[in-house]
């Protein structure tokens, strides 16, 4: 499938290598790697494959880039931050359509990511010239107690393919807010929105060397090296749990501070009392959303027995409705899955669903043709045993299991090693505080299917990672605490 005039024209101002120091080149080895569109599985263009000896380069001119935009002042820094959001916002269908074409996702949700992804900009570029610090005299009353706010220093990122902007913006924009300089390794499956904003960022007025980028196909390779080197402060990972783990691992040789997003496990709970408009009209945005490749999609749709008839209807309707079809392209509901493998586990995961007993209400089977397309699906029934309540779905199948007492709900919804977001349908106040108490995430939607907000502190708690990304929590991630004593002469 040929690329449209404007398809191929936004590509080829994408750079193809590198970003160290900046400029744009090759490896040093001289390697590529190729950026497919998921819809056809056809190569969009091929960049740089950076080698450890690359990433090693990046993190130099991160370090040599360090102290002068530590002593940028934070208005400077602030301005930067909202010429960025300014140029992001001039450009929305731009980066929509790259993200349309890397990641598959439709286009009218790729511009609602734009959008979100730029508010992380204008949030911290407000929140660059409002660090605070204290002045006060100690209990004793033989001193003076200063405490300020300094930059933890060069940081790591490690970004996934599912949001290409928000998840680069949500992690760069509070790190520049603060002071700190950033190599980043975005996903190899859709490296080229990354670079395109690093691009842009270079237009707002960046410094060389505050922003590298380093896409690579050896992850593991470059992530150990760099996080080996003495000279890096920070890590910031967004994906899996089994992979934070092991980069939290490699990080505490170097006590190295860390914020972990990872995987999640959302519950859905739709009570007997609940608006069933809204309650439907929630499930389909939190689990259809980015075609369900999200850690916030609701994985388990548990639903009172009085109503799950219904609610299990009206959601079959709407989901058998659905339109299949090129991201990139208008009017599609369901764009294709990331890679072929992401099909065969969506796949493995609705076969193993109705072996232990669901039944399928729509959808169901793998879309035969080029691409990687899943039906969307609605599977009624889920038993506790069945796989889908244990392991992220990570594809567009919304299944649902019955329940029957609100202590039931809720020991299904705890029932996970992760703990990230929850979302609760009821018009009882009361047991919607009970909810807030009870639920073990870090985050949840009361009668609401999206919660993600960048003024909002962003992260989960059990194996759904460390630490929060957005809100005035966001930009205390990269800083430290220095207090200073001074005695009363």
């Amino acid at each position: 499938m040929a690329l449209k005039p404007n398809e191929q024209e936004l590509l080829d101002r994408v750079a193809s290598g590198l970003g160290i120091g900046g400029t744009w080149e090759p490896s040093t080895s001289g390697a590529t790697l190729d950026v497919h569109d998921p819809a056809t599985g056809e190569v969009i263009k091929s960049i740089a494959d950076a080698t450890v000896e690359d990433a090693v380069r990046a993190l130099d001119a991160a370090v040599d880039a360090q102290e002068q935009w530590a002593a940028t002042s934070s208005r400077e820094r602030s301005n930067i931050l909202r010429r960025a959001f300014d140029l992001l916002m001039e450009r929305k269908e731009e980066f929509a359509l790259l993200m349309s074409m890397e990641m598959g996702k439709p286009i009218a949700e790729a511009r609602g990511e734009v959008v979100y992804g730029g508010e992380f900009l204008r949030w911290f570029s407000e929140e660059a010239v409002r660090v605070p610090g204290d002045y006060r005299q100690n209990p004793e009353g033989t001193g003076t107690m200063i405490v300020s706010q300094m930059p933890v220093g060069p940081c790591y990122f490690i970004t996934p393919w599912n949001f290409p902007l928000a998840m680069a913006t949500r992690k760069i924009a509070p790190a520049l807010a603060a002071g700190c300089t950033v190599v980043i390794k975005p996903a190899a499956l859709t490296p080229l929105t990354t670079i395109f904003f690093a691009q842009l960022l270079e237009e707002a007025g960046l410094p060389a060397g505050v922003v590298n980028v380093v896409a690579t196909s050896k992850s593991s390779a470059q992530s150990s090296a760099l996080l080996s080197d003495p000279r890096l402060r920070k890590l910031s990972f967004t994906g899996s749990t089994p992979v934070g783990v092991k980069l939290l691992q490699a990080a505490a040789q170097n006590v190295l501070r860390t914020s972990m997003e990872l995987g999640g496990n959302a519950p859905f709970i739709v009570f007997e009392d609940a608006d069933l408009d809204k309650a439907v009209e929630g499930a389909m945005l939190a689990k259809f959303r980015n075609i369900g490749q999200a850690c916030t999609a609701a994985n388990r749709i548990i639903v009172h027995e009085s109503v799950a008839d219904e609610f299990a209807r009206r959601v079959g309707e709407k989901v058998a409705a659905m339109t299949i079809g090129r991201g990139a392209d208008e009017g599609n509901d369901i764009g294709a899955l990331v890679e072929e493998k992401a099909v065969t586990n969506t796949a493995r995961l609705v076969a193993d669903a109705v072996e232990t007993g669901a039944k399928i209400v729509t959808g169901g089977e793998a879309v035969d043709g080029p691409g990687h397309f899943f039906q969307p699906t609605v599977i009624d029934h889920i038993s506790p045993q069945a796989a889908i309540m244990r392991e992220e779905i990570f594809g567009p199948v919304l299944g649902i299991i019955r329940f029957s007492t609100e202590e039931e709900a809720v020991e299904i919804a705890n029932n996970t090693e992760y703990g990230l977001v929850s979302y609760v349908f009821t018009e009882n106040i009361g047991r919607g505080h009970r909810m807030i108490e009870k639920l073990e995430t870090g985050m949840m939607g009361l009668n609401t299917g999206l919660v993600s907000n960048a003024a909002a502190p962003f992260g989960g708690v059990k194996q759904s990672g460390i630490g929060r990304e957005g809100g005035f929590e966001g930009i205390h991630e990269f800083l430290s605490s220095k207090y200073t004593l001074l005695p009363r002469s």
